[in-house]
Order: structure tokens, then C-alpha cells, then sequence
């Protein structure tokens, strides 16, 4: 059976959202336990397996994918103690959690995204990835401009600027493209499909069909020139 999450683990995420507090999550552990964090690591496991056919260099590890369900308040003026989704992230061998493209998804009471792409890139990694863009975007329209793509995720999406960046000239023929401050991908749907036979399935389709992106976007990471 595809590995989902239960309907219990929505109605968790549902309740923590109207009661996110210590004494109340502390009374309701168990519950978190079974419903939402083993069955997140359930489909981690089995992902591990499965993307190795097509993305062998993305990091799948049951220890270190799963984000924590406590959130980090010190610089927040929201002091609720707990996220009210459940994520977990999927970096490239060779860069850290952080860094580069990488794969990810999460579920809300509200929804749930999977996608991946780029999100927040250092200064240096996204001038790089700008010049690879640059000097090989037709490989990237072939990719984000495929039929099957836009039929899946849409359009190429993320922060950009309002002109192109400086060293670049106006008239590139991917100017729309390095005006990009982020590359991402992916599809929402509804909440209640974490419950169903269709989650995993769409969870691998989703990630077979962005790993191209990734792949493309991490190449001047891994291999600097």
C-alpha cells in the first residue's frame, strides 16, 4: 500500500491550530506520535527507495529530511510554540541542507505542496546560477517550458526583480529568467488528498518531474568553474 498519512493526522494538524500550546500539544504527544510524525517518516522511508531511480543524488534520510514541529520564536513576534504543517526538505549530495536546489513538501490542515526548486540562495550561488542560466537557457526552457511541465506545475515561479541584474545585458534572451531571485516548482492540493491512495503517488510524480530543475539549477554549485 502507498504509504499516506491517516485522517487522524489531519484532524491533529487541525486542532493544534486552534490550541497551539505547550500544555495542550504536551497532552496530545501520542497522538502527534502516531498520526503525524511516524507516518511522515513512513513516506521518507519509502521515498528513499523510490527516487533513487531517478534522482540518486538527492539526500533522502529519515533522520535529518522531517523538520521539527516546534518552531524557533526567539526573533518572532508570533510566540506560538508549534508549526501547524508537517515538512520535510530534500537537499542534493554535496551541498548543505540549505544551500542549492532541493526537493520538499508539506502538509497542512489547509493544504498541501510539493514542489522544489531553489529557495533562498546565498548572494554568490545565485550570481552563479545567473551566469549558468545565462550561458545555457535553452536547457532551461527546455525544462520549465516543456509541455508536460507547464501541464503539471505551471509556470516557473518565485521572487524576482523588476529589471534584469547588473552584468547582464536588457536584451538577453533569457532576461525573464535572471531577473529570478527564486526557482521554484511545484503543485498545491488539497489537504484531504494526504489521506488518500493518490498522495504518494502524486508525491513521486510531482518530485520525478522537478528533479530536472534541480539538477540544472545545482550544476554551477557542484561543478564551479
Amino acid at each position: 500500500m502507498a504509504p499516506r498519512f491517516p485522517p487522524e493526522g489531519l484532524r491533529f494538524l487541525r486542532a493544534l491550530k486552534r490550541n497551539n500550546r505547550r500544555d495542550w500539544f504536551v497532552a496530545h504527544r501520542d497522538d502527534y506520535e502516531r498520526y503525524v510524525r511516524e507516518p511522515t517518516l513512513g513516506i521518507i522511508e519509502r521515498l528513499a527507495v523510490d527516487m533513487r531511480a531517478f534522482a540518486p543524488e538527492i539526500v533522502v534520510d529519515p533522520k535529518t529530511s522531517m523538520y521539527r514541529i516546534h518552531r524557533d520564536v526567539r526573533f518572532s513576534a508570533n510566540k506560538a510554540p508549534y508549526k501547524t504543517h508537517v515538512a520535510a526538505s530534500f537537499p542534493t549530495r554535496g551541498l548543505a541542507k540549505h544551500e542549492g536546489g532541493g526537493l520538499y513538501f508539506h502538509v497542512s490542515p489547509d493544504e498541501v505542496w510539493i514542489g522544489g526548486g531553489m529557495y533562498a540562495p546565498q548572494p554568490a550561488q545565485l550570481q552563479a546560477v545567473r551566469e549558468h542560466i545565462a550561458a545555457n537557457h535553452r536547457r532551461l526552457r527546455a525544462i520549465v517550458e516543456s509541455p508536460a511541465f507547464r501541464r503539471e506545475m505551471g509556470a516557473l515561479d518565485g521572487e524576482r526583480l523588476q529589471r534584469v541584474p547588473r552584468g547582464f545585458p536588457k536584451e538577453h534572451p533569457a532576461a525573464d529568467y535572471l531577473r529570478f531571485r527564486q526557482f521554484l516548482a511545484g503543485r498545491e492540493i488539497g489537504a484531504a488528498t494526504a489521506a488518500s491512495s493518490r498522495f504518494y503517488p502524486t508525491l513521486l510524480a510531482v518530485f520525478r518531474r522537478v528533479a530536472p530543475l534541480v539538477r540544472y539549477l545545482n550544476e554551477p554549485l557542484i561543478n564551479p568553474k
